[in-house]
């Protein structure tokens, strides 16, 4: 059937299973836009508030459902106001499809009103970027952007078109979506014979679970993996609920915020399995001294990820869950009493405090308490982050949604209102900082007008902490710029939007915000009151190795 390209466009949706897009509407892209009105009762579209707004729920929607996320926005500002987002998504391995639409072709590379070569400059941080100028190739570059963005490594895909394209008429027929295969043909023999053999011969054997992990949905896979090892588990941020946070091996996060207990048993193993991750520095403090006594053994879908960072000894290359399946049948099972308990008396020695009073530590865990992990937990960036990676237990994959790589302040309001459109059975909570609250405070009214209803938690120090507190470790006590005092009221701001809201000072008052907020038909706003100068424990020196991990208590028995 003959259609136009506006109509080819969502029809190449539908055939992908995309039942919901996050977007914003321009001149360039009012053609689709036009046809949406006739597609309403197919696709749903979620209205932003702004462009960055709608790249983040479509990666919170990713995220947590698995699937690809779609967000759209017109030429020039509309498409750059993506580009945060996107660069999200890259960094975090989410695979969503930014489709934008330019001025017409014999506008290209005239200056024209809101022209920008966005799929160039989109380039270093999308898997692929398109232009499309030809209505001929219009459905097909849309079926290889869903492809790409889903195989191997998931990532971003821009698709950029030009607004004729959007007009034009051609030949439409439905074509089935190629199943996406799982990377299993690099896994070998004498990898997996390799790793067997390391295994074997370990005593002390640690795994490290990365955000590759969830991804790859390997979580069964995994936990079977552990019980042959008999050997604790530590993750990343990204790895959160790979393998069960409530279990008696697991150790908490690596890093520079990660538990003493994980830094331990990372610097004293003497095999490291690292099983989709990316080494990044704040998991590895100084690389050179990062698990030196233990041979490393490393698991992941990309082979740029094998030795970028961290030496290893072994590695294997494949879908994650294809490779566990492969070991699991040759691993025998192993038994390691002494190394388990020599952890498990860390982690008594060692355990994370919850300060007195109300506190960033003591909101994420009453939340934990009230939710019993049955939530989907969404962060911004900063010390309410760690906080949530601390303090609340992930249980099952996809229920932390957070951004490990780029750190975008702002990412997690967005985010937690596509989390909520794709899976609405489930609680979404997004814990935020008062600085980054006001990246998106914008997007509460869209929650409101789209009636989704999410939960914002603001732990509410009226400073930048996490900067804060690397001023007062390393620069002197000198607050530049991070001082937030200027009268803000989260409250009144969410009631002037038409959401709900509370602010809390006390324990006392924190149960009955989370009560409300539970009962909220829309979204809800607690606004928690916390010291300015309260701290994420422990912490590692920016450059220093992970193992002189330090908490407030061993500062002050230096002093």
């Amino acid at each position: 059937m003959e259609l136009n390209g506006s109509q080819i466009v969502l029809e190449c949706l539908l055939e992908q299973g995309v039942d919901t897009v996050f977007g914003y509407p321009g001149g360039s892209i009012l053609n689709i836009y036009d046809a949406l009105y006739l597609y309403q009762d197919k696709i749903h579209h979620v209205l932003t508030s702004h462009e960055q707004g709608a790249a983040h729920a479509a990666d919170g929607y990713a995220r947590a459902t698995g699937k690809v996320g779609v967000c759209m926005a017109t030429s020039g500002p509309g498409a750059t106001n993506l580009v945060t987002g996107i660069a999200t998504a890259y960094m975090d391995s989410v695979p969503v499809v930014a489709i934008t639409c330019n001025v017409g072709l014999p506008l290209l590379g005239r200056d024209s009103f809101q022209e920008i070569d966005i799929a160039g400059v989109v380039m270093p941080i999308t898997k692929h970027s398109f232009i499309v100028k030809d209505i001929t190739k219009l459905a097909d570059t849309i079926r290889r952007a869903f492809k790409i963005a889903q195989s191997g490594r998931p990532g971003p895909v821009l698709v950029d078109i030009t607004k004729d394209v959007t007009a034009a008429m051609y030949e439409y027929e439905a074509v089935k979506p190629e199943p996406i295969k799982r990377v299993k043909d690099t896994i070998t023999e004498e990898a997996l014979a390799k790793a067997v053999k390391l295994i074997k011969k370990s005593e002390r054997p640690m795994i490290l679970v990365g955000g590759g992990s969830v991804i790859s949905g390997a979580s069964k896979e995994l936990a079977e993996f552990v019980e042959k090892l008999d050997a604790p588990v530590a993750d990343t941020l990204m790895g959160k609920g790979a393998y069960d946070g409530t279990k008696e091996n697991y150790t908490g996060m690596v890093g520079m915020h990660g538990t003493k207990t994980s830094n331990y048993a990372v610097t004293e193993c003497d095999l490291l399995v690292a099983i989709g991750v990316r080494f990044s520095d704040r998991v590895t403090g100084n690389a050179k001294k990062f698990a030196k006594d233990a041979k490393i053994l490393h698991i992941d879908i990309d082979p740029a990820e094998i030795n970028k960072n961290i030496m290893t000894d072994a590695s294997i290359i494949g879908d994650i869950k294809e490779v566990l399946k492969a070991l699991n049948k040759q691993i025998e099972k192993k038994e390691n009493p002494e190394w388990i308990q020599h952890i498990v008396e860390y982690k008594k020695k060692y355990p994370l405090v919850i300060p007195e009073g109300l506190s960033g530590p003591y909101v994420v865990n009453r939340l934990y308490q009230e939710t019993k992990g049955d939530a989907i937990i969404v962060t911004e960036v900063g010390q309410h982050q760690m906080w949530a990676a601390q303090f609340y237990s992930y249980k099952k994959p996809r229920t932390l949604l957070t951004s490990g790589g780029l750190g975008t302040m702002g990412y997690g309001f967005g985010a937690a209102m596509g989390a909520k459109t794709g899976m609405p059975e489930k609680r979404v909570i997004n814990i935020a900082g008062d600085g980054c609250f006001r990246m998106n405070i914008n997007e509460l009214a869209s929650a409101v007008r789209n009636r989704i209803p999410m939960i914002q938690v603001v732990i509410n120090n009226h400073v930048l902490g996490m900067v804060r507190q690397w001023q007062t470790l390393f620069y002197g006590k000198r607050y530049s710029n991070t001082t937030l005092q200027d009268g803000m009221d989260f409250v009144k701001v969410a009631e002037g939007m038409g959401a709900e809201g509370m602010t809390v000072t006390t324990r006392e008052e924190l149960d009955v915000a989370i009560e409300r907020a539970f009962a909220a038909e829309g979204p809800f706003v607690i606004d928690c009151r916390i010291d300015s100068d309260e701290k994420v424990w422990p912490m590692v020196a920016p450059g220093a190795p992970i193992q002189e991990v330090f908490t407030e208590e061993d500062l002050n028995q230096k002093k």
